[in-house]
This record gives structure tokens, sequence and C-alpha cells, in this order.
């Protein structure tokens, strides 16, 4: 018979000094060894600031996932959840003061929580935005500037100056009785007026990215629902997961299978972003059943739970 595996999940959650921007690597969790393996060669460094924002940094290219740092309060956590009408911030001084620099900058929706900060980073940095027709719109009427978007769809590949950036077609995740998508619906062909309230940011189709460094890449779901034909043989080193999905079956043994039990997986998107980002993360969404099923459908994945504004150099 087979030697019996030990299925503890190797979490690491590592206590980094914020704001430093690079940081130490930790020791390789105990059953573990990729990471030592792959963290001298690729070079890029991977920063979390809270929700769905991720930041890859390398000597000569910074790339941005759903920016959103201004953190408005919404009631998202709260038994009655967001408030439709909860008006729209974006606080200037917290976004230079967290987001210094973008090259490039990927949309996975066009909730508040991933696209509000978009348009003025984009006019400030000069960054390609890659997002849906529906998400350009939102941010053309936000002010985002005209020669910067780029409009995906899904199937592009596109050759950055040291990365590659793939798209794919997705899906949001659903919620409640009747599966509906929490403020669904597309905004194509004119601009619309200016959103005012996080209801009028629709989600607008949703998309995934594949972030190729040449040594490392990254596999981003901005929520708990993906396309597994569209994405059958990638191969990433680093799978980011968040807890959810219930309407979306086996969501994560799937993306696992589909995306060959990568190497790493980096809990997204599970904090009550209400809280302050420069305070440690508050649980908004269960990430340790998140751990448990990365550990029992891929025992050899090391599953990382990084804190605000630490970060994991790979």
């Amino acid at each position: 018979m087979n030697e019996q595996r030990d299925r503890t999940p190797a979490l690491r959650r590592r206590n980094l000094l914020k704001g430093t921007g690079v940081a130490a690597v930790a020791a390789a969790a105990a059953g573990g060894g990729v990471a030592a393996a792959q963290n001298d060669t690729a070079g890029v460094t991977l920063r979390w600031l809270g929700t769905n924002a991720w930041e890859f940094t390398t000597e000569t290219a910074t790339v941005l996932i759903d920016p959103w740092v201004s953190r408005f309060p919404t009631g998202a956590y709260t038994d009655g959840g967001a408030d439709p009408e909860t008006r729209i911030e974006v606080h200037e001084d917290v976004i230079d003061e967290h987001l210094p620099k973008a090259d490039t900058i990927l949309v996975t929706h066009g909730h508040w929580d991933h696209i509000a900060d978009v348009p003025y980073l984009a006019g400030r940095t000069g960054a390609t935005v890659l997002g849906t027709e529906t998400h350009l719109n939102l941010m053309r009427a936000m002010g985002a500037p005209e020669g910067q978007l780029s409009q995906v769809a899904g199937g592009e590949l596109y050759q950055f100056d040291g990365y590659t950036v793939e798209v794919f077609r997705s899906s949001h995740s659903a919620s409640g009785e009747h599966k509906r998508i929490t403020f669904g619906g597309t905004l194509p062909g004119e601009v619309p007026q200016r959103p005012k309230k996080i209801k009028d940011l629709v989600e607008g189709g949703s998309l995934t990215y594949l972030i190729d460094f040449g040594g490392v890449s990254f596999f981003n779901m901005g929520s708990a629902s993906f396309h597994e034909h569209e994405i059958a043989g990638i191969r990433p080193t680093v799978l980011f997961l968040q807890p959810g999905g219930g309407h979306t079956p086996r969501f994560v043994e799937r993306a696992l299978e589909a995306t060959g039990f990568p190497p790493y997986v980096v809990a997204s998107h599970w904090d009550d972003f209400d809280r302050p980002l420069t305070e440690p993360a508050v649980k908004g969404g269960d990430w340790e059943a998140l751990r448990d099923r990365v550990a029992a459908a891929s025992p050899d994945t090391e599953f990382l739970l990084i804190d605000h504004l630490e970060s994991h150099e790979f």
C-alpha cells in the first residue's frame, strides 16, 4: 500500500515589516521545498493591498490587479450586505501612499472594490489599463485617460517589458436563493454618466489573468467562479483563490485541477474591507475552510496567507 500522506496544510502567515516593499523569504514549511527551489530565480515581489488588490514588482516593472485601497465603508460584511446607495469615494492621498507606481493595471470586473481607484491611479502613473468595454466605459466616466485604456474580452495574449499577460473570459460568483450577481449588468456603447454610488459600478463581465514573468507565473480570479474550459491546461506557479463560491460546484477543487495543482495557492479577497488597510486584516471570508479544501485536494500545494501590505518574494 502507498504510504499515507501528511495532509496538514502548508500554511505560512508571516509577520513581515509593513511598507518596506520587499520582505525576506520565510523558511519553507515542513514537507515543502518548492518555495526554496523557485524563490531565487524569478525575482518577483508580491504584495497584498487588501481585497483582490495585488502588486507584482520586478526590477523593471510594476503590475497591479484590481488596485482598490480607498476602502470607504459600505457594510459589505454586515448582515445586510453592502448598501447600494453608498457614495463612491476616491481617497487620492491613500492611493498615493500605497501605490506609488504602475506600468500595467488589470481589472477583473467593475464592482467598486475592484475598479473605483483605477481612473485616478491610471492618470497619475500613465499605466496601461486592461478591461472589458463596460469596465472601460465606467472608467471613462470617472476621468480615466482614453489613450491608456485597452479593451479586452478574453483570448488576448500581450507582451509587455519583461512579462506577458494572457486574458481569459470568466464569470462572477452568484449569491442568494436565485443565484444573482450583485450589481450585475453591462454598459456597452456610449459612456454613461459619472458613477456616484456603488450600485452604479456594475460587474460588466468578468476576466481572469495569467501574468508570466518568465520564471514564475500568477493566475488571478477576481471572484469565486471561472470558466473551466477556458483555463484548462495552464500551469501557473501561483493560483489566487478566495473564500466563497457557494453556487459554484467544487470551485476550489476544479480550479486546482484545471491549473495542474500549482505549487502555491495564495488566499485573496478574504478580509473585511471596511477595516483599515494599515491594520492587520480582519477576516471577512472563511480562509480556514479554503485552506482545508486546498490541503485535501492538493496536499503538495503550499497555502500562503499574506497580511495587509506584506510581501512575499518568488
